[in-house]
């Protein structure tokens, strides 16, 4: 695989788990890399991990003035991007259609569908100046199955999976390429504070089992690196399940 070497690499959710993982991968491949998170001080602890190829900025990706913020502290610090993780989300709690509270709706979709669309639009700019530039969006098996998660994050995934194939569809001719990855169960604390509705949970549960095997986000990170790498430069609109198998049931 090629390296990253003078390529600058901007990573959303990248204070732990899949994100951290992409924002290792990528300084490890001769990336900088700009590692975003809402947390500040997590953005800071995987920055300081890497160490001078990295700065932390912290962005509230569904807020359009931060997500600014955050694209003009990335063209500060290192003047381009040319590769745009957007891997920052957030989990509902299983609830089915008829039982999911309209303000839980909407902030699992401001988050994961219209944040991963705000920082892509904020981005893109400077990618079609460039005339180069790769994007890999994190969705998930729930982004083709309508019973991976609940009800509100199924529908923002599959969001995130038509967006990935809008973006690579309207900007191939321009250098720049977008595609996403499909993570199965990972060992990631992203459901560590969530609190599932029971009735959402036990109708799930036959079809997460499924997924019995946990990958580590490191498996991930890989996935996106490859797709982010000239290795990968005539793969463009794929969907790519990175989950052991688990869609091939």
């Amino acid at each position: 695989m090629s390296t990253f070497d003078d390529r600058v690499a901007l990573i959303t959710g990248a204070g732990s788990g899949i994100g951290r993982a992409m924002a290792v991968a990528f300084a490890k491949a001769g990336a900088r890399v700009v590692a975003c998170d809402i947390d500040k001080e997590s953005a800071g602890r995987t920055a300081e991990e890497i160490g001078e190829a990295a700065v932390a900025v912290a962005a509230d990706i569904s807020d359009e003035a931060s997500v600014a913020a955050l694209t003009e502290a990335a063209i500060g610090a290192y003047g381009r991007i040319d590769v745009l993780c957007n891997n920052a989300g957030i989990m509902d709690t299983m609830a089915l259609p008829a039982d999911i509270p309209v303000e839980l709706w909407e902030r699992v979709l401001r988050v994961n569908l219209t944040g991963t669309f705000l920082v892509t639009h904020a981005v893109l700019p400077h990618m079609l100046r460039q005339g180069s530039g790769a994007i890999v969006n994190t969705a998930s098996e729930a982004g083709i199955r309508g019973g991976a998660a609940g009800a509100a994050y199924t529908a923002s995934k599959h969001g995130v999976v038509g967006l990935t194939r809008s973006v690579a569809w309207a900007h191939a001719k321009d250098g720049i390429r977008c595609n996403a990855i499909l993570p199965g169960p990972t060992m990631t604390n992203i459901a560590t504070n969530a609190s599932f509705d029971p009735t959402g949970a036990a109708r799930l549960g036959p079809v997460l089992a499924l997924g019995e095997r946990l990958a580590q986000p490191e498996q991930m990170a890989d996935a996106a690196l490859f797709l982010a790498s000239d290795a990968a430069s005539f793969i463009n609109g794929a969907i790519v399940p990175v989950d052991g198998g688990w869609s091939a049931a």
